[in-house]
């Protein structure tokens, strides 16, 4: 058993926790904001209870999971005794590399620092620390608890030993690692952000609707969910911010936000979780 904290309850932050949690870890889920941390724990009860009555968990599995994750408004108290501390924030570099910064000299010598960032290079995230190679990325997939996939990124400095451990922990929470060297954009959002923007630029040229799009790559090429309805899911603001973020670092038109996707954006169409993008979530 790993004690795991995680960094912000938003809904990567809490699918993390609560996937933890389930495995068996002792997990203490950590935002600024108390009234975050109360949607997450109203959230995570009620996925879990979701979970018990489709027959995927046991209601004791239910009760352990609940029992494992505790919530935590002070940095400092969420730190203490942490053997992995797995970030969840913002999508910007400056926010990252800062928490990690704070972080370092509050945890013990073998805390693995973890960075579930989508995009962000893992080396410069740990360029200002003591210790960088104890920095990982570990990129997970919305929604966690379904999504089988963890994208573990091996940035400059990242130690072999972090690298066995974070397999490791991997592995416990029944996910299936893929390992990628620190590249823009990694392997999954690289070639994935390039589709989500092609199909945008159709919907922008009236090629075809977007549920028709979707379709097209669900059925034709077994995509389990198409690129516009993925984007939804992952949020708007967050696929412009791996956007502008690999149009900075490559080149090449294809990562070059088109301006459907700065419009809905600036409209506060944000997916899911809005209850607008590309789809309406609210029927």
């Amino acid at each position: 058993m790993n004690r795991i904290t995680v960094l912000g309850a938003g809904t990567m932050g809490r699918g993390i926790a609560q996937v933890a949690a389930t495995a068996g870890h002792s997990v203490v889920l950590h935002d600024l904001d108390p009234a975050a941390l109360d949607g997450a724990r109203a959230k995570i009860e009620k996925t879990l209870a979701g979970g018990v009555e489709r027959g995927k968990l046991t209601p004791a599995e239910r009760d352990r999971a609940l029992a494992g994750i505790a919530y935590e408004a002070d940095f400092a108290t969420s730190l203490a005794h942490a053997d992995f501390v797995i970030e969840a924030v913002v999508e910007k570099l400056e926010v990252k590399k800062d928490l990690f910064g704070r972080a370092e000299g509050m945890v013990g010598e073998d805390t693995v620092l973890a960075s579930n960032t989508s995009s962000l290079p893992i080396t410069k995230i740990a360029g200002d620390l003591a210790r960088p190679e104890r920095v990982i990325g570990m990129h997970f997939f919305n929604p966690v608890h379904i999504m089988s996939l963890v994208e573990v990124v091996v940035g400059r400095e990242t130690s072999p030993s972090v690298k066995e451990r974070t397999l490791e922990l991997v592995s416990t929470l029944g996910k299936e690692p893929v390992v990628v060297n620190d590249a823009p954009g990694f392997a999954s959002s690289r070639l994935g952000i390039v589709l989500g923007l092609e199909a945008m630029r159709m919907v922008e040229q009236g090629v075809a609707s977007p549920r028709d799009i979707d379709r097209a790559m669900e059925l034709g090429y077994r995509h389990p969910m198409g690129p516009l309805r993925l984007t939804d899911l992952v949020g708007l603001d967050v696929r412009l911010s791996i956007a502008e973020a690999l149009s900075r670092e490559l080149d090449g038109d294809q990562y070059r936000p088109p301006e459907i996707l700065r419009r809905l954006v600036a409209e506060g169409k944000l997916g899911k979780k809005s209850g607008e993008g590309f789809y309406r979530w609210d029927e």
